[in-house]
């Protein structure tokens, strides 16, 4: 069986993947996808000297190393492969529904999903209208990860200046009340398959905002109260993702959800319950391929069921 991964070359978690694929299956194959061609209308996709349309299916772990709107042509590529019959875990289409933030946010919203408060506007004056009546907000790029490309602001001399030059580089302004996490921790919730897996917690080392590992964050294990499971279960249904990472705070006023991702949680998981991501994907992959993929069935979301040990390594699907 050929099965390749779409990742970025050097990145820890496309390696892991390819790694794990190339051992079961004795064929790896670590596709960039900007070293793709794509042929139309024949519908050939070249990587180096394989067709990826020949092969039996495709798993997305990156679509590239930063985010940007160029992603989304990428995925647009790998859509029109899944269209013509070659299985891609998880479908582009719902893919390109999370990498947008607004995307993601709005989606979350139609489905009653908690978030913190939230503006989105193109106008400077209501930008800053926004942070008066939140007090202290963070402005997000609509492509980013890792807090990468974040800004807080606050009212006081100076806003409208402030928020002028982050617009220079911004068109939509994404701009989120803050809010103080429980613990100075923030969640990642995973399913695979529609199926809880296991949560881990990102935890405040050294002052910083926000909790992410490229600013000192660290994982720790986290075992959520069952309410936690079930709203991320109905925010992560939204969307139909093979794997996904729910990102979950924790605050007075209760829990919301930041996000839902299509790409993270490998590390995060291995270190807080040693249970491997990667093994475990390509299980389910196997599963669906194979047909033979348990009640609920693949990119379905089933109800809540148990986490996974990791002594059990049972595929999830």
């Amino acid at each position: 069986m050929r099965i390749g991964v779409v990742g970025t070359k050097g990145g820890w978690s496309s390696e892991l993947l390819a790694d794990t694929v190339g051992r079961a299956t004795g064929h790896r194959l670590l596709i960039e996808m900007d070293k793709v061609r794509l042929d139309l209308p024949s519908g050939r996709c070249l990587y180096e000297d394989t067709d990826l349309s020949t092969l039996d299916a495709l798993i997305i772990k990156k679509i590239g190393a930063w985010y940007s709107p160029d992603l989304l042509d990428r995925l647009e590529m790998l859509r029109l492969l899944n269209e013509r019959g070659l299985p891609v875990f998880s479908a582009p289409l719902r893919v390109l529904r999370v990498l947008d933030r607004l995307s993601c946010t709005i989606t979350l919203q139609s489905g009653s999903i908690p978030m913190p408060p939230t503006t989105i506007t193109e106008d400077v004056d209501h930008a800053a209208e926004a942070v008066r009546d939140y007090g202290r907000a963070v402005f997000k790029p609509l492509y980013s990860t890792k807090a990468r490309g974040m800004t807080i602001l606050e009212d006081g001399p100076g806003l409208r200046d402030k928020i002028t030059a982050y617009k220079a580089e911004h068109s939509i302004l994404y701009i989120q009340k803050t809010i103080e996490l429980e613990g100075g921790q923030d969640l990642g919730v995973v399913f695979l398959g529609g199926r809880y897996l296991t949560t881990y917690a990102r935890c405040r080392t050294n002052g910083s905002w926000n909790t992410t590992t490229v600013n000192g964050g660290k994982y720790a294990a986290f075992e959520p109260p069952a309410e936690v499971i079930a709203m991320a279960q109905r925010a992560q249904a939204l969307f139909g993702l093979d794997f996904t990472c729910v990102d979950v705070a924790l605050t007075a006023s209760g829990p919301y959800v930041f996000e839902v991702s299509a790409f993270g949680g490998f590390r995060g998981i291995l270190e807080t319950s040693g249970l491997d991501a990667a093994q475990l994907l390509l299980e389910h992959v196997q599963c669906c391929l194979a047909g033979t993929a348990r009640s609920g069935g693949c990119g379905s979301a089933p109800t809540i069921m148990p986490a996974i040990s990791p002594t059990s390594m049972e595929p999830a699907a």
